[in-house]
């Protein structure tokens, strides 16, 4: 085994035990002496890796957010290639979100920080995941607002419902919260929905603005400038 073998490996099982840690009894629970032992590493270890607890407790969020969002991914591929509902994938990832919130208390915490969440690539990659799902509604003519809003609107109810759950005891919880939150917000942005007049024009062009990107008949110019009025189609609706 080379050096590098030997580092990352000795890096796994720093991140794994701690990742054990934090998930078992939360962040206080992540010191450096804990995991030393728990990893059978020497403290100096942690220092030379990590850097410092702050540093340590990143790592642990991307290993354990990172192969949350590779399982999405793969959810959301297979939706688009078997055709699958987008309405119903959108809700699928919604519970399975949720559940992750629910089950990860304090990596979802750490996560919920803005500056940990800017920085981090695995949650930069669920987001990608999310637009990904809300760009097959589009594309399939169901929005009645632009994917970008549409998207920070299911993310901020994401996040707000897992933080009121998990600020009550679990059996003070209402299971049907969260199904009762997305609702609300597909009332918003889907054109099933009841809706004011003109909601037709606007979905339509939600969804050609979705499709544009990629028309073969177009210069690259010509796609940017059909992309603008698109967008402000949709603003002004």
């Amino acid at each position: 085994m080379t050096e590098t073998d030997r580092r990352g490996d000795t890096r796994s099982r720093i991140v794994e035990a701690a990742a054990h840690l934090l998930g078992e009894h939360g962040p206080a629970a992540v010191t450096t002496r804990g995991v030393a032992e728990a990893a059978g590493v020497q403290a100096p270890a942690i220092y030379r890796l990590f850097g410092d607890k702050d540093g340590l407790l990143d790592a642990v969020a991307e290993h354990v957010l990172d192969t949350h969002v590779a399982a999405k991914a793969v959810v959301v591929a297979a939706a688009a290639a078997d055709d699958v509902d987008p309405l119903e994938d959108l809700r699928s990832g919604w519970r399975a979100q949720i559940e992750f919130g629910l089950a990860h208390p304090a990596l979802f915490r750490l996560l919920s920080d803005p500056e940990r969440a800017l920085s981090s690539p695995a949650a930069a990659a669920g987001l990608r995941v999310l637009q990904a799902r809300v760009h097959r509604l589009a594309a399939a003519g169901r929005l009645r607002v632009a994917e970008r809003r549409a998207v920070q609107l299911v993310q901020a109810a994401g996040v707000g419902t897992t933080t009121t759950l998990l600020s009550l005891p679990p059996q003070e919880r209402d299971p049907a919260l969260a199904d009762a939150m997305l609702e609300a917000v597909l009332a918003q942005v889907l054109v099933d929905a009841p809706r004011p007049a003109g909601d037709g024009t606007t979905a339509a062009a939600v969804a050609f603005r979705a499709l544009a990107p990629d028309l073969p008949a177009l210069t690259d110019g010509e796609r940017r400038l059909l992309g603008e009025w698109l967008d402000r189609v949709v603003a002004a609706g």
